[in-house]
């Protein structure tokens, strides 16, 4: 019996040992800023706050947004070989004038060569100085969720693409990943100079060389009244003086 009480107390301690340390690297974490609510806006341990926005955001009021601390937003323009985002011109327009940093991401589709998406995304969104870099956006929808397509197939229209947006804009796109789609697509060499910015909800990216993290999927802000109420939120990895520099040559 005392042997079975030892072990049991051995077995208590063992658990609250481990509790501890769960407990203490939530809260350095947290005091870090490497875990985020989905409800935290402008995080005090991030000096660049931004969010993106289509759509389904409807008319933006950017001062607004702006007044919430938010410093740069990535809009959607355009989505495969066709579709083009209706509230593009002017949230492009609105962010400028608000003095909100913008950039254009163009979601890659899966059923048209790459060619015909450049050529969509660049009859949209114009050069404009200060801007952030265009963003091609990969991850899964439809029956590419249960079906995804196989890599040579994603690298066969992803390669001309980023190739054609970065010879009109003349900086690298950023790459936006889901970590299914950064594994299964981009960890070759050549991907490697490419800016990422990471879907991982709450707690930071687990992928490398990130740059930008979108933390929150189900945020509200004040300044926009489309049918959505929710909005991303995302961060800079690095400082105002770094974010002021990216994406500028």
């Amino acid at each position: 019996m005392r042997r079975v009480f030892r072990i049991l107390r051995r077995t208590i301690l063992i658990l609250l040992l481990v509790g501890a340390i769960l407990l203490l690297g939530f809260f350095f974490l947290r005091w870090r800023g490497l875990i985020l609510y989905s409800h935290e806006s402008n995080p005090d341990q991030w000096e660049v706050f931004g969010v993106d926005v289509s759509s389904y955001q409807g008319t933006v009021d950017w001062h607004v947004l702006a007044s919430q601390g938010v410093d740069f937003a990535f809009i959607k323009a355009t989505e495969g070989s066709l579709l083009q985002d209706k509230q593009f011109a002017s949230n492009w327009n609105g962010s400028l004038e608000a003095g909100v940093r913008p950039g254009a991401y163009h979601f890659l589709s899966y059923d048209s060569p790459g060619e015909t998406q450049a050529d969509n995304f660049i009859s949209m969104v114009p050069v404009t100085d200060g801007a952030l870099p265009p963003v091609v956006d990969i991850e899964f929808y439809g029956e590419y969720l249960e079906n995804p397509p196989e890599k040579a197939q994603v690298q066969s229209i992803l390669d001309p693409l980023l190739a054609r947006l970065e010879e009109h804009y003349g900086v690298k796109p950023i790459l936006y990943v889901t970590y299914r789609s950064y594994y299964s697509y981009l960890t070759d060499a050549k991907y490697a100079d490419y800016p990422v910015w990471c879907s991982s909800p709450t707690v930071f990216p687990l992928v490398p060389r990130w740059h930008f993290w979108q933390y929150s999927h189900s945020a509200k802000l004040e300044g926009y009244t489309g049918a959505q109420p929710l909005i991303d939120l995302n961060v800079f990895r690095g400082s105002q003086a770094e974010f002021d520099a990216f994406g500028l040559g």
